[in-house]
């Protein structure tokens, strides 16, 4: 779970360490306080020079006419496919590899707010 200025920090990490990020959206629905939208980022797995093309699901809570509340669902054994291949493949669908993919995103996400005090 992210919440406030972490989850500003991580769309601000996503994109700036994403040189080639695509992220394209549609099918999107609302109402007075919510929505929902399919969106997909295409790029290149930093490190690994692996292709990345994630289908992502999104619903958000409205309060106040500001977001309070964004979830994003996605295939992560999918997403460890691409990123990890033949491990992803073989391992990826346990919850061990996939919470060692959500320790890692977490402590890269902790050394960018380190790096950016704006978000501390």
């Amino acid at each position: 779970d992210i919440e406030g200025n972490a989850a500003l920090a991580m769309w601000h990490m996503l994109c700036e360490g994403g040189s080639d990020l695509e992220v394209t959206f549609d099918d999107i629905e609302t109402s007075d306080d919510g929505a929902t939208a399919k969106w997909e980022a295409k790029y290149t797995l930093g490190g690994s020079d692996r292709p990345i093309h994630n289908r992502i699901t999104a619903t958000f809570g409205f309060e106040d006419g500001k977001i309070n509340r964004h979830q994003d669902e996605f295939d992560l054994w999918k997403w460890t496919r691409m990123a990890l291949g033949a491990p992803g493949l073989l391992l990826g669908w346990s919850g061990i590899v996939q919470g060692q993919v959500r320790d890692k995103a977490k402590r890269q996400l902790e050394r960018f707010i380190a790096e950016h005090p704006e978000y501390q």
